[in-house]
């Protein structure tokens, strides 16, 4: 950073909000010995008792979870597609108007603020939080699933013939199929996502560093609510934010623990299994809680740092041992096929491609739009000093072009192994295994297998502490430094909620969990767009 100033000061003019709410006022503070609790008294007793008491009760009925879970994100997906797609295209042109009115001469912390970061640094935190266990658990299994059904022009849900619209046209044709499998993948993976962790992100920054409110959730929402922000309306954003960012870092968790017992079961021949796979999550969340009580600097700063870098080996090996002018053409050649399918892939009424839309789409866009308040908060708290085109600009195709060259490099060798090489057993293995079986036919295979199991357990530690921490901000009524042991509370459960779902029915149970949780927090979300251009309508302009 180029300066040590509180960045809740603004540097410039600004319009603050002149509210008498004070941080912490409705606070329990306890302390016992070397022990303290510094929680807001209605957002964390609720949601905290909330999560123990669904943890109890899956794990008591975990045999009955497992068919709720299934029935319940099967209604969610085939009833709210449309609903799930509509909301995503109104986050992505609202980042798109904005970036081209004027308000996007706003600048974050005032008319004179200047950025915390250099681009490089800002950049590389922007890459970093696009980086994650969905990256390694989809980045073979999603490319290669698209383009056998896209190859196949059909695929079959229960029995029942769903064409591959807007995807079909492709059958027999292994190019046209490679290409549509990755315009329907990186259509997951680039501007819409992360319109939804920009606009919540762009909220959290303006209310805190130009108006004056604390860092949390419900602070966006003062041009629409006023003070009544602060009491119980502002208590369930707050609250339904906790939810909906803990299920969504145990639906990771559950995935990243899937594919690490699939990995060591692939290396070593552990046993596979549920078992395995809640060994892990208590071993990881273990080392999770290790980070937590280190701090940031010491935890989450060099775990990133440890993660980034293998990340980045291991991207660069597959490009140089594998198909590498397959790579570089396909980077840009995806790209234009994503561009050209957009309209269709993000249409949200007339579908014909159930499998699609709702299996896939209204699954991730409830699942990105549950990452929204941790990933939100992080960008939030490094834009400082940016302009609002800036803003989202950078947003939006920095992190995006980062998920499409790893899109295109993992699943763009594996797809090429089936077209040019006839290797099928990444294509007709497990999806947790996809990953390992793409490797296992370049060299290196049991070195690189090793690394990315490592990778899945890094980014497994410190998506949950780093998760920990933006839930306690919330849970402390916006403090910033509240006491570790809340930290340590939240940690904790998040292993527990994975454990709990993994039981309750596995990877059908955490989907279900985060479109649940997704869905009520879209509804925010949607508000949370007035409110910006509310918000931003009402502050001075730079040149």
């Amino acid at each position: 950073m180029t300066t040590d100033k509180d960045p809740m000061i603004p540097d410039g003019k600004v319009n603050p909000i002149d509210t008498d709410y004070q941080i912490g006022q409705d606070n329990i503070v306890v302390k016992v010995g070397p022990f303290g609790l510094d929680i807001h008294n209605r957002v964390f007793l609720i949601s905290g008792l909330t999560i123990i008491a669904f943890v109890l009760l899956t794990l008591i009925f975990h045999t009955q979870a497992a068919p709720l879970f299934g029935t319940m994100r099967g209604w969610l997906t085939s009833n709210l597609d449309w609903f799930f797609i509509s909301a995503a295209n109104i986050f992505v042109l609202l980042c798109l108007g904005l970036i081209v009115s004027p308000l996007g001469k706003v600048r974050l912390g005032g008319t004179e603020a200047t950025p915390d970061f250099s681009y490089l640094g800002w950049f590389s935190m922007l890459f970093a939080a696009g980086m994650g266990i969905g990256l390694m658990f989809y980045g073979v299994s999603e490319p290669l699933s698209h383009f056998n059904s896209a190859l196949a022009g059909t695929t079959v849900e229960d029995g029942v013939r769903t064409d591959w619209a807007p995807l079909a046209g492709a059958a027999g044709d292994a190019l046209a199929a490679e290409r549509l499998g990755m315009a329907a993948t990186i259509y997951h993976w680039a501007l819409h996502p992360w319109a939804i962790y920009a606009i919540l992100a762009l909220g959290l920054a303006l209310f805190s560093f130009n108006k004056g409110l604390p860092l949390t959730i419900r602070s966006v929402f003062y041009p629409l609510l006023g003070e009544r922000v602060w009491g119980w309306p502002g208590h369930i954003i707050d609250i339904l934010a906790v939810f909906a960012t803990l299920f969504g870092l145990a639906t990771s968790l559950g995935l990243g623990a899937s594919q690490a017992s699939a990995g060591l079961n692939y290396l070593f021949n552990w046993p596979e299994g549920v078992t395995t796979q809640i060994l892990l999550v208590i071993g990881i969340t273990l080392i999770a809680l290790v980070s937590v009580l280190a701090g940031l600097e010491a935890g989450v700063k060099r775990l990133s740092e440890i993660n980034m870098t293998l990340a980045a080996l291991l991207l660069l090996f597959v490009i140089i041992v594998g198909p590498t002018l397959a790579i570089l053409t396909g980077f840009f050649a995806n790209l234009g096929a994503y561009l050209q399918h957009l309209p269709a892939l993000a249409n949200p009424i007339g579908r014909e491609d159930a499998n699609f839309s709702q299996g896939w789409t209204a699954f991730y866009w409830a699942w990105w739009i549950s990452w929204s308040p941790f990933v939100g908060m992080f960008i939030a708290r490094v834009s400082r000093g940016r302009t609002v085109r800036e803003f989202l600009i950078s947003v939006l195709l920095i992190p995006s072009l980062a998920c499409v060259l790893w899109m295109t490099v993992f699943g763009g060798t594996a797809i090429s192994q089936v077209v040019q090489d006839s290797y099928m057993a990444a294509a007709e293995a497990a999806l947790p295994l996809q990953l390992f079986s793409m490797l296992d036919a370049l060299p290196l295979a049991g070195i690189t297998s090793f690394i990315a199991i490592i990778l899945v357990v890094v980014f497994f530690v410190t998506s949950s502490d780093s998760g920990s921490l933006v839930i306690d901000t919330i849970a402390a009524g916006g403090k910033m430094n509240a006491p570790t042991p809340q930290r340590v509370f939240w940690c904790t459960f998040e292993g527990l909620v994975a454990i709990a779902l993994i039981m309750g029915g596995g990877l059908v149970a955490l989907q279900a969990m985060a479109v649940s949780t997704g869905f009520p927090f879209t509804i925010v979300l949607l508000a949370s767009c007035v409110a910006v251009v509310k918000g931003l309508m009402s502050e001075p302009r730079g040149k």
